[in-house]
């Protein structure tokens, strides 16, 4: 039985007080909070087996390497990737793509197109950039409607022979628009064009099968998922993996060096240099088996009540209008009232305890679009309440009270 209050004494931080009320989190797109079993795996990692793995016959080195690929097992089971080396530990989503990026430019050649979403992360958008003025390949830009959801005719005119990848959010950061990622993978595969779906935001909602959705590259970070910060996921299929050179060199990455010739370790080494953020990975296992402890449909369906709720709440509010209307939509309000800047409205709030994101969320783009600075984003997740909103719709009309 889902019980939120049971489940927020999970989360210290929620009972800490901010300027003297008490906390309201709404950033969750930015960051979510981490329970204290997660933490308790950081520490128990540091306390007890702190080691660097592979390769050691010491019994900490041994221990350090079981859990952390016990961590990727758990991943690989999650995201339904058919192989366990088919997932790469990375620092994030931002350098999943980075490491997708860089590969691809010893293969595209000039007169190659590549498709991104309007909708996308800057994560998503400046390496792709990088990689044309690198290749001569062509960036094109699938656009957005007004109601925040892709012009799927618009994709359909663009996409053609010359579609080498194709590259869309599973879900908006900034709007929560959820993306029909299914349509436009099959439809991309039509054209010989491989597919890379940002997940970050729709990992901590929907639950992705990496093998249902044929999708070529899936990528996420821990930080979104009850997890750490600066661990997160690359999935490739294997095919595609051994074809990409490696990202990085270094230690690791090797199966055997000489100065004549270097030859790389096999997948997921190949792009693992270095010494990993061990204790990040491991957590990442533990979020991951928090989460799916309360149930992906659960948490679906707790949060839609969240946004269903929240968004009759401040439609009432005189001047508000909401971006982003899609019909498919995950727990996120991203708004503005009036011309009152959404900054002002952030900073009084945060007056008050509750803590949203003002700006452009990394997607100017969209805020381009709509010709505004930026919005004031509200965003939720399974450990917010209903009496949390209540209190963020009195917070923003004391707000506007103020500002007008």
């Amino acid at each position: 039985m889902f019980d939120v209050n049971q489940l927020r004494k999970d989360f210290p931080i929620l009972s800490r007080e901010v300027n003297g009320q008490p906390l309201v989190y709404l950033d969750n797109a930015a960051t979510s909070q981490t329970p204290k079993q997660v933490v308790e795996v950081i520490s128990d990692y540091y306390y007890r087996y702190n080691a660097n793995i592979h390769r050691g016959v010491h019994k900490l080195s041994q221990e350090a390497t079981d859990a952390y690929e016990n961590a990727r097992a758990t991943i690989q089971k999650h995201f339904n990737a058919a192989y366990p080396h088919e997932i790469i530990f990375t620092a994030g989503t931002t350098e999943s793509i980075n490491c997708i990026a860089s590969g691809y430019a010893s293969i595209l050649k000039k007169g190659d197109e590549l498709l991104i979403s309007a909708l996308e992360h800057h994560s998503n958008i400046v390496p792709w950039q990088m990689l044309c003025e690198k290749t001569e390949a062509l960036l094109r830009v699938i656009p957005m409607t007004h109601e925040g959801t892709l012009d799927m005719e618009a994709f359909d005119g663009l996409l053609n022979s010359n579609t080498k990848l194709v590259f869309v959010n599973h879900v908006s950061n900034a709007l929560g628009t959820i993306n029909p990622i299914q349509e436009i993978i099959e439809k991309s595969h039509t054209k010989g064009a491989k597919v890379l779906i940002d997940g970050a935001q729709a990992s901590p909602h929907i639950k992705a099968d990496v093998q249902a959705l044929n999708v070529d590259y899936y990528v996420t970070s821990a930080h979104k998922l009850c997890g750490p910060t600066g661990v997160g996921m690359l999935y490739g299929k294997t095919e595609l993996l051994q074809t990409l050179p490696p990202y990085q060199g270094g230690g690791e990455m090797i199966a055997t060096v000489t100065f004549e010739k270097t030859i790389y370790a096999d997948l997921p080494h190949k792009f693992e240099a270095g010494t990993p953020n061990i204790s990040g990975g491991i957590a990442f296992g533990a979020a991951l088996d928090y989460m799916n402890g309360i149930g992906f449909d659960t948490i679906a369906g707790y949060e839609a009540e969240l946004l269903t709720y929240a968004t009759s709440a401040l439609e009432k509010i005189e001047g508000l209008k909401i971006y982003g209307e899609a019909t498919e939509k995950t727990a996120v309000i991203s708004f503005n009232v009036g011309s009152i800047h959404p900054y002002d409205i952030g900073s009084i709030l945060d007056q008050m305890g509750i803590a949203v994101r003002t700006g452009h969320h990394c997607a100017q783009p969209i805020m381009d679009f709509y010709k505004i600075p930026g919005t004031v984003r509200a965003s939720f997740s399974f450990y917010n309440t209903f009496e949390e909103i209540d209190r963020l719709e009195a917070g923003i009309r004391k707000a506007v009270a103020m500002l007008q």
